[in-house]
């Protein structure tokens, strides 16, 4: 059982006119989360949550290629690409064929991108939107395809596997060759004001840890310096330990890592009901621990959850969106299907979408 003593305020949203078409797409994805965990950090939080501004709401399938239960490799890659892959891969096809992502398709079109996580920034999700691996724990294979991109923010820890590598090769150096403004953390962040920017950070503690307010700060930096781009920008945020406290079957841990992602996510709804050209999707790359509740009490944060496995589980995670083009994600569909419709939604033209390969 747990007692959260501290809530956070939820944020009153401009009254928007949204575009047509969005000019900017922000991908949020709370690793691991179903509805038993949003139930979970809703109650803990007095019934509200940031999440509630998200009207839009829609049931999403998980399943790998080659198992039902998937793992966040293969389930980022769906997200990222369109196509299921086996467990384990990440960013190819079930033979192993590298498949352009969503990251890579917008970078092509212009698009400045993005990406943030709470956890090494070559681990499954994040690693699913840079790069071609059969492998997820190809940990230094993977920080190798970040020298075969144009991304223009990236924010993790991981950085062992740039310049600790069995190559002897120091990717930082590379990257600062390139032009990146390579950091070991965030205090230097804000004082970044044009350019790319490579956050490698040794580590990134939980949020009850020492980790504070690292994904909402990073985030809003992270837009500050993506949103200068003319052609509009693509960033992709990872709540990445709520997975792990699921995993743990610890439901405060779980609750505050929830809680911690919907703050962030307050901030990136505030600057998108500002900014009315922004569209926001949220959803998670599978459930995590089959997390249900069985008591809690809205006035005083009292949560009781309970789980039926450690592993991950099969049922349907949810979508929400807000912004233009937020209607797109009404329904029950698979993760491959969420590619398509965020693709669809960014790449649109008064004529209607744009041709991408």
């Amino acid at each position: 059982m747990y007692y959260n003593e501290h809530f956070h305020t939820i944020k009153t949203l401009a009254n928007s006119n949204f575009s047509h078409n969005p000019k900017n797409l922000i991908l949020m994805i709370a690793d691991g989360v179903g509805l038993g965990h949003i139930s979970a950090a809703r109650i803990a939080n007095k019934g509200k949550l940031n999440l509630d501004h998200c009207k839009y709401i829609g049931l999403m399938g998980t399943r790998a290629s080659n198992e039902f239960i998937t793992d966040s490799a293969a389930a980022a890659t769906a997200i990222a690409t369109g196509v299921k892959t086996k467990n384990g891969a990440v960013g190819v096809d079930p033979q192993y064929k590298p498949l352009p992502n969503l990251r890579e398709i917008l970078e092509q079109r212009g698009l400045k991108t993005g990406l943030v996580a709470c956890c090494s920034i070559t681990e499954a999700t994040p690693a699913a939107f840079i790069a071609h691996q059969q492998e997820r724990m190809l940990h230094e294979a993977i920080a190798g395809d970040f020298m075969d991109t144009e991304i223009d923010f990236f924010f993790g820890n991981g950085r062992e596997h740039f310049i600790d590598r069995e190559d002897g090769i120091d990717l930082s150096l590379r990257l600062a060759a390139k032009g990146y403004e390579v950091l070991e953390s965030i205090e230097d962040l804000p004082y970044v004001n044009h350019g790319k920017v490579a956050g490698l950070m040794t580590e990134c503690p939980g949020v009850d840890r020492g980790r504070g307010d690292y994904l909402e700060s990073v985030t809003k930096e992270a837009i500050r310096i993506l949103k200068k781009g003319e052609n509009g920008f693509f960033l992709m945020v990872e709540g990445s330990q709520i997975d792990w406290a699921a995993h743990d079957n610890d439901t405060a841990t779980t609750v505050k890592e929830l809680l911690d992602f919907d703050k962030c996510l307050g901030e990136v709804l505030e600057f998108a009901a500002r900014d009315g050209e922004t569209l926001v999707v949220v959803t998670s790359d599978h459930e995590t621990g089959g997390m249900t509740i069985h008591d809690g009490d809205e006035k005083s944060g009292k949560v009781e959850g309970a789980f039926t496995t450690v592993m991950h589980t099969g049922v349907m995670v949810p979508v929400f969106a807000f912004g233009p083009q937020a209607e797109q994600f009404i329904g029950i569909y698979e993760n491959t299907d969420l590619f398509q419709r965020l693709k669809k939604s960014i790449l649109q033209t008064e004529k209607g979408l744009v041709s991408v390969s």
